[in-house]
Order: C-alpha cells, then sequence, then structure tokens
C-alpha cells in the first residue's frame, strides 16, 4: 500500500520528533500507512568526528549558524527513493522554518496537503540556517507565529500536523467536524452544574434544549 503523503523532517534533535509522533492521530495515520513520516539529522552527514554541524557566522555576531553542506546531505539521502513509498502524482515541497517566513495558515495546510506527495522540513537552530540553502534548494521560508522559538522542532510539528489532518481518511467522523468550528468558541461537558470553590457554574441553558436550530445559532454567537 501506498502513502498519500510522505514528510521528511531535517532536524539535530530527531528525539523531540519521535516522541510526538508515537502519539494519537498522527501515530494512527501512520500505522494506517497514510502518512508516512521520516526524520534525519545533518549531524549523520558531517565529515569530521565530533559530528560538527553548526560554525561561527561569516562577519562576526553572536551565537553560531547551521552549517549548508549537511544539511544539503540530509534531503538529499532523504529524497532518494523515497517518492516510490508515495502516490508519485504531484510534487516535492521543501520548507524552511524561520520565524522571517510567511506566515502558515490552515489554508495554506490544506493546499500543501492537495498540492504535494513529499514535503521536507528543514528544522533551524541557533542564529539560523546558512543561506546558501535555501538557494540551492528553492525553499520557501514558513513562519508559524510572530514570535522566535529556540528551535524549528516545535513549527515542524505544528506544520506537519496541520497538514496530516487534511489528508484523507487521517481524521475520525468526529474529529474532521473540528475544520468546520473553528469559530464555534464556547464547549462544555458534564457535569451540568460545576461547583469549584464554593462557587457553581452552570452550562448555558441553551444547550440542554435540544433545540439544535438554537444551539447552533447559540455557538455562532460566541
Amino acid at each position: 500500500m501506498t502513502a498519500y503523503m510522505r514528510i521528511h523532517i531535517i532536524s539535530l534533535f530527531p528525539d523531540s520528533i519521535h516522541a510526538y509522533l508515537g502519539e494519537s492521530i498522527l501515530k494512527r495515520a501512520r500505522e494506517r500507512k497514510l502518512l508516512v513520516v521520516s526524520v534525519w539529522n545533518p549531524r549523520d552527514y558531517t565529515a569530521d568526528k565530533h559530528r560538527k554541524a553548526d560554525d561561527r557566522p561569516f562577519g562576526g555576531g553572536p551565537g553560531m549558524v547551521l552549517k549548508a553542506e549537511p544539511i544539503l546531505k540530509s534531503v538529499e539521502a532523504a529524497l532518494k527513493g523515497g517518492r516510490k513509498q508515495v502516490r508519485g502524482s504531484k510534487k516535492i515541497k521543501i520548507i524552511i522554518l524561520s520565524p522571517r517566513g510567511k506566515q502558515f495558515t490552515n489554508a495554506m495546510a490544506a493546499m500543501l496537503a492537495k498540492k504535494n506527495d513529499t514535503l521536507v522540513l528543514i528544522a533551524g537552530r541557533y542564529e539560523g540556517i546558512d543561506a546558501r540553502v535555501k538557494k540551492i534548494l528553492r525553499a520557501e521560508e514558513i513562519s508559524v507565529g510572530p514570535y522566535v522559538l529556540t528551535g524549528g522542532e516545535l513549527p515542524a510539528l505544528t506544520v506537519l500536523d496541520a497538514i496530516a489532518r487534511h489528508i484523507p481518511g487521517v481524521l475520525g467522523k468526529h474529529e474532521s467536524l473540528e475544520e468546520n468550528r473553528l469559530a464555534a468558541g464556547e464547549v462544555y461537558t458534564r457535569p451540568e452544574v460545576l461547583v469549584y470553590k464554593k462557587k457553581s457554574h452552570k452550562v448555558p441553558k441553551v444547550l440542554l434544549t435540544g433545540h439544535h436550530r438554537k444551539i447552533e445559532e447559540w455557538k455562532g454567537k460566541k
């Protein structure tokens, strides 16, 4: 059985990626072969015994920069023969997770899932990635928000998770409804009356009526 999509993640810290992939919806998607995810460590493609994948920036400045060659070799290894494991009818997209990139949205996730069968997500670290990586690979920079994180692993997982939800068959019937409930604000569950620190907090009465039209109208206002 061929997978719908294959996603490669290039990361210096693969264990942080594997931990998330082994849970919940993504785990089931991988078990059902709807999604194939591989993690590649640039340190495995270095030439020195210390497996050094970063160096000081030219022109001075604080911090370290990820070297180009280990990342380029990681991507080359990831893509070698990988297309045989996906539906193979569309194209490859290479993305660098960067705070300077284009803002990632749910619409972008849907488009990436529809137009590509193979994605490469490059997780940056430290002061960034040698700019020649983007130029050589013709990669697109994407940001998950207007803030800076310590590394690109969380952004890569965010992008992967959002895209996976748009792969046919990944979401169950109830989970798939979430895509149409993005504007629905408040939700409640049992008990009907929650007593916390001697104060009662009740579920809105309209949710207990069973009147579906009124309930939907209420949800639309929240």
